[in-house]
């Protein structure tokens, strides 16, 4: 009879479906918001190329659980189906939100199943649609990491439903539903702690309901037995056997919670939890005065609110604090509900009995009463009991409408209420849409939360509008004046506005509230994690002052000293070992960052970097390859490591770094330095036409891109389009007017190609106004004087150019030669001298060669570390090699190099015979 009460029919299932639709069709247009960006968007473990077992090795958020900043919530299950999401659509929203609705269906669905154990189908209905539409739970809901919550509800259920199938015939016991049961309450737990509560659940259920004792009665017994008058029953006897293999699971699970969490409490601030730390009787009373706060949510959810931590509800002090009353006035109703349950058999004891147990266990955990938790309130803990508040709704609604008087009042205020909180939560989904409406809203509610004031910071300064979120980071330090991160926030909101003293004093004034470091002894204050970042961010803002570089370092080993295995402190300070020139030193903080964490790319990366410094390739591209090994698509990596291939000028290595380029060019479609890079290496290859290409989209992405134009416009020279090369030319120097080897490029082709004297002329003055020095313009400017049959200013020009360059042969030949040309100035046919090519054919073996075999310019990117205090993600040190233009050349450019000299010296050597007249 009881199973085939608790079937559910398609139709019933059909309007559950059709209502929690119509309350959560706008949740599919909301985003990731509040914990979602930790649990979900920073999370790693969502990753494919993230091992599975990281999911039972990490927290929910992702953070392993050995270290102290974990908050020991092992929920791997709710993360392995954020994985699942993430592996069919990566990060879009809708289908996280989608599936969490569909979780709510069944969750509802399940329940209306419970609900049908303990009362009749209609009243069943009103409690799962109820249940339904409640308000409370659209953070758990719409909120993407409330899935945890929709997870463990499910099997929670499903576990209970099953204890209910473990009483056979004649009362005897039929252990397989016991066995699935445990199994589903280890499920449960895996998906959020609170589904052990079902055990305590199941034993009421077995004590009260299926043995039908009432307290009396086994207060009796009990004392019958103590008298020595009777002996122990034998169904109590198996009841006692049932309860003890459930306790005894239970202990089993407990204890491998308690392993998995090393035994260790996670680290919450004052801030997170005030009653938490306060003394006697303040930390007593307000803990007490939350149950009826929770239970007035569920209620009247008329003022929700995302966050409940911090000032949100002021701590009871005092005995005479009217709020106690209300505390009072609370357990009196729980009491009175109690002692009615448990005192008289009957239907609707027991109803109320099953109700109060939904309400009261799965709220335990999350009580503070055995153990603190990081909030005050949350909303989304009361999911499950929200339960027995509906059965206790529809149980009450079920009697009043049996009343021929009250009747049509009951009904109309069913539908009133339905329909109120069906509209309240439509509108509530809303306020889930982005972090900037979901904090406001809360403010609406409660303006004494510093953290909501952050929040609504930290949502404006993700869209750059630093001047109004520094607003909200000061209104939040006013709140709550001894908040350490309102001031980080502040300061670092000062930074991005580039008013650098301002940003220093709010770090500082953070750095002063942080608990002072006793010689001698443990740093053991619960401070938040996170907070030690102002010791980082504050460096990072001074060591921008050369002059303060050891001040910087002296804050980074504070923070170390605080906390020794702060793997973030290590990294900054690392990159500030490396910009004070101490490599070595810098290798030993990187390495005992890696001490912390080996599967962390950014610090192989970062070791990288360092060998590069120490000149040490080898070492530094087996850290490149390892950190490609943790994370393939690591672009930095695959950027400097292709470099790093490409420079060592050994040609086993260009297609590997050539793949390495093409993957970044895929990660980092939009930047330029990719294709320059691979154009880079074409030309190497001497593929000039996939030279010419690569080296056009990189233009094309960056016109002004210095390297790539110059590049090109000498891929031009080398493979006989001089012509071509001279419109890249025009563009190099309109952005980089002082740019001496593009002038002499130009001037080159404007001499030799177009025949352009005065063109030319002018290219080689501009060099020597920028460099009166510079011999390859000043000895191309004398080849234009001879070119205007200026032979005495030819022979001037070239005395002052041979003794900038006295050792070059090729000067005083050349000299010579005008001079014997001035001396015969009689004679009616002058020879030429070709700019930098015929009677400075030599030159190239110094200038038009220098030119072209020239090392390349190149670029990388700058090393910068970010730290948020607000945000868990780090960026890796990056390094920079910028317009490097002479790297080593492979033994077949050498070949090549040779082979050019030796014509230009035949070339030579005709020109000189051409001048002598012979």
């Amino acid at each position: 009879l009881l199973e085939k009460m608790a079937d559910v029919s398609l139709k019933e299932a059909a309007l559950i479906v059709g209502v929690v639709a119509a309350c959560y069709w706008n949740s599919l247009f909301c985003g990731f918001v509040f914990d979602d960006v930790s649990a979900i968007l920073d999370n790693k473990d969502l990753h494919p190329s993230t091992p599975l077992k990281n999911l039972f090795q990490n927290d929910f958020w992702g953070t392993p659980m050995s270290e102290e900043r974990s908050h020991k919530s092992y929920r791997p299950l709710t993360v392995l189906t954020f994985r699942l999401n993430y592996l069919f659509s990566e990060l879009n929203a809708v289908s996280y939100h989608f599936l969490n609705l569909v979780f709510h269906v069944v969750v509802c669905i399940v329940f209306l199943k419970v609900c049908k154990l303990f009362l009749d189908n209609r009243s069943s209905i009103v409690a799962s649609l109820l249940f339904a539409v409640h308000p409370i739970h659209t953070e758990a809901v719409t909120g993407v990491v409330g899935r945890a919550e929709l997870l463990s509800s499910i099997f929670f259920l499903a576990a209970f439903l099953s204890y209910t199938k473990s009483k056979g015939p004649d009362n005897t016991i039929v252990w397989t539903p016991i066995a699935v049961t445990v199994f589903l309450v280890a499920v449960a737990t895996l998906c959020k702690e609170q589904g052990i509560t079902v055990v305590g659940i199941c034993c009421v259920y077995e004590v009260f309901i299926a043995q039908g004792y009432t307290l009396p009665a086994l207060l009796d017994t009990a004392v019958q037995i103590l008298r020595g008058k009777g002996s122990i029953p034998f169904s109590m006897l198996q009841t006692l056997l049932k309860l003890i293999v459930l306790m005894f699971s239970t202990l089993l699970l407990v204890v491998v919670r308690v392993q998995v969490i090393q035994s260790q409490l996670p680290v919450f601030t004052r801030f997170d939890n005030p009653a938490a730390v306060s003394p006697s009787p303040a930390r007593q009373l307000t803990f007490n005065y939350l149950l009826p706060v929770n239970a007035w949510l569920l209620l009247n959810p008329s003022e929700l609110c995302c966050d409940w931590t911090m000032g949100t509800i002021p701590l009871v002090e005092s005995l005479l604090d009217v709020r106690n009353v209300a505390t009072l006035t609370f357990f009196c109703f729980l009491g009175s509900l109690m002692v009615f349950s448990l005192r008289y058999p009957g239907d609707s004891s027991k109803t109320v009995l099953m109700a109060l147990c939904l309400i009261v266990l799965p709220f335990i955990p999350a009580s503070n009463l055995f153990f603190p938790v990081g909030f005050v309130v949350a909303e989304r803990v009361l999911y499950v009991p929200s339960m027995g508040f509906c059965i206790l709704v529809a149980h009450g609604w079920k009697k009043l409408s049996n009343k021929s008087v009250l009747r049509k009042i009951s009904w109309v205020c069913l539908a009133a209420v339905l329909f109120t909180h069906a509209l309240k939560t439509l509108h509530r989904n809303w306020d889930w849409e982005s972090e900037y409406t979901l904090f406001m809203s809360a403010l609406k509610v409660n303006k004494n939360n510093a953290k909501l004031w952050n929040n609504v910071g930290h949502a404006l300064e993700n869209e750059k509008k630093f001047e109004r979120a520094l607003q909200f980071f000061i209104q939040a330090t006013q709140v709550q004046p001894d908040d350490i991160g309102a001031h980080m926030n502040v300061g670092r909101t000062y930074k991005n506005l580039n008013k650098t003293k301002e940003a220093e004093e709010s770090y500082m004034i953070a750095k002063s509230l942080m608990p002072q470091i006793i010689p001698g002894k443990k740093y053991a204050a619960r401070v938040a994690p996170n907070h030690l970042n102002v010791y980082i961010n504050l460096a990072n803002l001074i060591r921008a002052n050369e002059s303060r570089l050891e001040e910087a370092d002296q804050l980074y080993r504070q923070a170390i000293s605080m906390r020794p295995d702060f793997k973030q402190a290590y990294i900054s300070r690392g990159e500030l070992l490396l910009k004070m020139n101490k490599p070595l030193k810098a290798k030993e903080a990187y390495l005992r960052a890696l001490e912390l964490d080996r599967t962390n790319a950014d610090l192989w990366y970062n070791l990288a970097i360092v060998y590069i410094e120490l000149k040490d390739p080898t070492e530094a591209l087996k850290n490149f390859n390892r950190a490609l090994e943790l994370n393939p698509t690591h672009k930095l990596a695959l950027f400097n490591s292709a470099l790093l291939m490409q420079e060592s000028g050994d040609a086993r290595l260009r297609p590997e770094a050539k793949q390495r380029l093409l993957h970044y060019v895929k990660e980092e479609p939009q930047d330029s330095n990719g294709y320059f890079n691979l154009g880079m290496l074409a030309m190497d290859d001497k593929k000039d036409m996939e030279a010419e290409a690569w080296m056009k989209k990189a233009i094309r992405l960056q016109p002004n891109f210095r390297s790539a134009l110059f590049n090109l416009a000498l891929l031009y020279s080398q493979t006989g389009k001089e012509l071509m090369a001279l419109p890249v030319l025009e563009d190099l120097l309109r952005y980089y007017p002082d740019h001496t080897k593009g002038l002499i490029l130009k001037g080159d082709i404007l001499m030799n190609q177009k025949k352009d004297i005065v063109g030319a002329k002018m290219c080689f003055e501009k060099i020597l106004e920028l460099d009166p020095n510079n011999v390859q313009g000043k000895h191309n400017l004398c080849v234009v004087y001879f070119e205007e049959k200026d032979l005495i200013k030819a022979e001037k020009c070239l005395v002052e150019t041979l003794a900038l360059a006295p050792h070059e042969e090729y000067i005083q030949r050349h000299l010579n030669i005008v001079r014997s040309k001035i001396a015969s100035l009689g004679a009616v046919e002058q020879s030429s001298l070709p700019s930098d090519g015929t009677t400075a054919t030599e030159a190239k073996k110094n200038s038009f060669q220098n030119l072209k075999e020239a090392k390349r310019e190149k670029t990388t990117t700058q090393s910068t570390v970010d730290n948020k205090e607000h945000s868990k993600n780090k960026k890796p040190t990056e390094k920079t090699s910028v317009d490097k233009e002479a790297p080593k050349k492979s033994t077949k450019e050498i070949k090549d190099i040779e082979k050019k000299r030796v014509a230009a010296l035949k070339r030579l050597e005709e020109i000189e015979r051409i001048l002598n007249g012979e």
